[in-house]
C-alpha cells in the first residue's frame, strides 16, 4: 500500500500543479507562477536529497512544498496523479516534467577545470569567462571547442563573438591537462586516449546530454526519436494535463534548453498553466 500525504479539505479544491523536477526550468517556473495572483497549491519533486539555497527560498513560499528525494517515478495520467520513488502519491490538475537531461558519456577526468555549454542559458556566462581570461592574458586565448551538434555550434557562435576562433574536435578527450600552479587559469588544454594532446587557454565542452524522458515514456507521452518530450509551442505534451519544460522537452526536433532561456520559456508556460487552470472548471461544469 503506498502513502498518501494528508491533505486538508480546502486544500483539495485549489487547483494543483506538480512539478516533476527542481532544476533552472523548475525553479524558474515556480517564480513565474508565485508572482501571479495563481490560488492552488505547488508541489515540485526534486530527486536531490541536499537542500540547496534556491529551493529552500521557494520552499519558504506559502503555496510552495518541496519534497526533497522525492523524484517522480510513475504518471497515471486518466486519474491523474503521480508517485514518487518511495510511493507518495500526489494529485494534479496539472503536471510539469522539468527533469532535464543527463551528460552522455561517463565524467571526464579533469571536467571541473573546463567551461561548459549545454543550454542557450549558458551563453552569457561563456561569454563573460572568455572576456575574464583574455584580461587576464592580456592577449585573445587561444579557445579548444569539444563536441558536436547545436550546442557545440552556439558555443562556437558565443566564442567567435568575444574575438575567439576556437579549435573544434568532436573527439571526446581523456582528460583536461590543468595550468602550471599559480596560475588563475584553470585549463592549459586536452589529451586523449592515444596520447596526443591538444594546448590552449580555455576549453570549452558542448556534448549534448541525454533528455530524461524514461518518465514521460512510461506515461505514453510522445517522445522524440533522439529523446526528449515532443511539446508543442503552448508547452502541452501529447497527453491532456501534462506539459514538459526545460531540457527534457522537445520542439520541432530540437531540445528546449537550446531554443529559449529557461526564464522565458517558465514566463509562458506560466500563462498557459493559468489559463488552462481558469478554463477547466468551465469545462467540466459543462
Amino acid at each position: 500500500m503506498s502513502a498518501t500525504p494528508t491533505v486538508s479539505a480546502d486544500s483539495q479544491t485549489r487547483p494543483r500543479i506538480v512539478i516533476a523536477g527542481a532544476g533552472p526550468a523548475a525553479q524558474a517556473l515556480v517564480r513565474q507562477l508565485t508572482r501571479t495572483p495563481f490560488a492552488g497549491g505547488i508541489t515540485v519533486l526534486s530527486n536531490r536529497d541536499d537542500a540547496p539555497e534556491e529551493l529552500l527560498e521557494l520552499a519558504a513560499l506559502p503555496q510552495v512544498s518541496v519534497r526533497f528525494g522525492q523524484p517522480a517515478s510513475y504518471i497515471d495520467p486518466d486519474s491523474r496523479y503521480v508517485t514518487t520513488s518511495d510511493g507518495l502519491e500526489f494529485n494534479y490538475d496539472q503536471l510539469v516534467i522539468a527533469t532535464g537531461s543527463s551528460p552522455a558519456g561517463p565524467p571526464l577526468a579533469g571536467e571541473g577545470r573546463c567551461l561548459n555549454y549545454s543550454t542557450i542559458d549558458d551563453a552569457a556566462r561563456l561569454g563573460e569567462a572568455v572576456k575574464d581570461v583574455t584580461r587576464v592574458l592580456g592577449r585573445r586565448p587561444l579557445g579548444i571547442l569539444v563536441g558536436t551538434g547545436t550546442a557545440a555550434g552556439q558555443a562556437e557562435a558565443v566564442l567567435r563573438a568575444r574575438g575567439v576562433s576556437p579549435i573544434r574536435t568532436t573527439q571526446r578527450p581523456a582528460a583536461v591537462v590543468p595550468t602550471l600552479a599559480g596560475s588563475t587559469l584553470a585549463a592549459a588544454g586536452i589529451v586523449f586516449e592515444d596520447g596526443s594532446s591538444m594546448a590552449g587557454d580555455l576549453v570549452v565542452l558542448a556534448e549534448e546530454p541525454v533528455a530524461r524522458d524514461a518518465l514521460a515514456v512510461s506515461a505514453g507521452l510522445k517522445t522524440a526519436r533522439q529523446g526528449g518530450i515532443v511539446i508543442g509551442r503552448d508547452f502541452r505534451t501529447s497527453v491532456p494535463g501534462i506539459w514538459a519544460i526545460g531540457d527534457a522537452a522537445v520542439f520541432d526536433g530540437v531540445r528546449l534548453g537550446l531554443l529559449v532561456a529557461a526564464s522565458s520559456a517558465a514566463s509562458v508556460c506560466a500563462s498557459q498553466l493559468l489559463r488552462a487552470g481558469l478554463a477547466e472548471p468551465f469545462a467540466n461544469a459543462a
